[in-house]
């Protein structure tokens, strides 16, 4: 059964829009850990268009399970990270332009700054993922880096239907597979719904998942608590 990191950016964004106090991420956090979540995932982005330093700092001494910090190779952000030490932090692509992360890591082309950023997230005692596509390229590059684990990033599977689906989830298998083999931890995440997200979950030694749009706009109809429950329970093997 892979644990389940539930992304709270979206709380922070609606709060954001009116730039308030609430909704609360903090009090985001803790509904989703009585739901069952395993971590609380944020994005502290650039341009603080969602999450903001003091939520991180809050939800670093508030939150009981893991605390999963996105978050892109800029200096500032991973100094942040370093001062902060979540439990994990999970590097990921970043544009200013888009309106969610858009695709995997390219750490082919990056390397030396994914490099930089990892081995200094890793002096300060946190452990690393890189958000990537399901590409044998990118997952060696991951391993020769020494990472803790690859998030797979599920993008095109959620979006794909029918035969293109089952190609799309072949290919996550396949690079599951490389990651695990290559002594990593298997994470994935992005677009996964109440849905679609049985078949990744059932993968082999998948190991994280981390949801959070499809959390949240549930929680708009059921609450944060028991929409958090829902996937949990999609999660276990008998469901």
């Amino acid at each position: 059964m892979p644990e389940l990191g539930v992304n709270i950016d979206h709380v922070a964004t609606l709060r954001q829009a009116r730039r308030t106090y609430e909704p609360d991420p903090v009090a985001a956090a803790i509904l989703a850990e009585l739901g069952g979540a395993d971590a609380i995932t944020i994005h502290l982005r650039e341009d603080r268009r969602h999450i903001q330093d003091r939520d991180l700092r809050i939800l670093r001494e508030t939150v009981a399970v893991k605390l999963n910090l996105e978050l892109a190779v800029a200096p500032e952000i991973v100094g942040i990270a370093c001062q902060t030490k979540p439990d994990q932090a999970t590097i990921v692509p970043e544009r200013r332009e888009e309106v969610t992360t858009e695709g995997g890591l390219d750490v082919v082309t990056h390397r030396a700054a994914t490099e930089q950023a990892v081995q200094k997230l890793k002096a300060a005692g946190i452990e690393v993922s890189l958000f990537l596509d399901p590409d044998p390229r990118q997952i060696d590059v991951a391993a020769r880096l020494e990472v803790t684990a690859v998030e797979l990033h599920t993008g095109k599977y959620a979006l794909a239907k029918g035969k293109a689906r089952e190609k799309e989830l072949a290919a996550v298998i396949a690079a599951g597979k490389q990651i695990v083999q290559a002594g990593m931890r298997l994470h994935a995440g992005h677009g996964l719904n109440y849905q679609n997200v049985c078949p990744v979950a059932r993968i082999d030694q998948m190991f994280e998942l981390n949801i959070g749009h499809a959390i949240i706009s549930r929680a708009v109809f059921v609450g944060l608590e028991r929409a958090v429950r829902e996937m949990k329970n999609l999660l276990t093997p008998d469901s």
